[in-house]
């Protein structure tokens, strides 16, 4: 049997400083048009904001997401709802589904081949895919000075670290039509987002980049964040605080 994936998403704090997240997700949802009745997917549902907001327009929804803890979360919010644990590299859905969402997740899946090909698999004859996710160049200004603080101290598995993947809009567009999509819309978007409070750059360093930190020991750790706010402060704090320098990619992509 499978050894079980740590879990590193923290879900309250998700909830309570990066509600963003799931409020710039509300825009998408015009995008989808979801209609009555309409079985719809959402994948990489978090703690199930939106899954709830597509339910409330008459959509019959299955929030998945393949943090236990986020969905836990979501089942304690949410517990009229369908929620399941499950890897978007690895989903198991057959023409289950009229319309397949993601808001904010899809940059987490290393690998789109396997996540478009379950996506396809996922979705009845006719329905279409409608996502939001990190496209090429989103937070580079953050992680750029990430990485010049891990090379002046002689830290050279930043690369190793690095846990998203941004595609340009040529890369995932033509990633769908390889998984059978007939690609119907697909947009870049620059994105200037507020991170909340005095110390926003540093709670999202904690929430989303977790992974350049791990094993490292805790005064290093405070260390770099403490040099990146001070090195990014010209660039990125404004009168009204932190803003992260975001790219979105939205697609839309019908099953023939």
């Amino acid at each position: 049997m499978a050894m079980a994936k740590a879990d590193k998403w923290n879900a309250n704090l998700y909830d309570n400083k990066h509600a963003f997240v799931s409020q710039y997700g509300e825009t998408l949802i015009g995008l989808l048009a979801p209609a009555e009745g309409e079985k719809i997917l959402d994948l990489g549902c978090g703690t199930g904001d939106l899954t709830n907001q597509l339910s409330e327009r008459g959509a019959i929804v299955t929030g998945v997401d393949q943090s236990t803890n986020m969905i836990d979360q979501a089942e304690q919010k949410y517990p009229h709802l369908q929620f399941d644990v499950m890897d978007g590299a690895e989903l198991t859905y057959r023409e289950q589904f009229d319309a397949v969402f993601s808001n904010a997740a899809l940059h987490w899946m290393k690998k789109p081949e396997p996540v478009l090909a379950g996506i396809y698999r996922a979705l009845k004859p006719g329905g279409r895919f409608v996502a939001e996710f990190g496209g090429q160049d989103n937070v580079a200004m953050v992680t750029n000075e990430l990485r010049n603080e891990f090379e002046k101290r002689g830290m050279t598995d930043f690369s190793s670290r690095y846990p998203w993947y941004f595609p340009s809009i040529g890369d995932y567009t033509g990633k769908m039509e390889e998984a059978g999509f007939f690609v119907t819309f697909a947009e870049h978007i620059d994105r200037p987002t507020p991170l909340e409070g005095e110390e926003g750059l540093r709670n999202w360093l904690v929430m989303f980049a977790a992974s350049f930190f791990e094993g490292i020991e805790e005064g290093l750790r405070q260390e770099i964040v403490k040099a990146v706010e001070q090195n990014l402060r010209a660039t990125l704090y404004q009168e009204t605080g932190w803003v992260a320098d975001y790219k979105r990619i939205r697609v839309i992509g019908k099953k023939q």
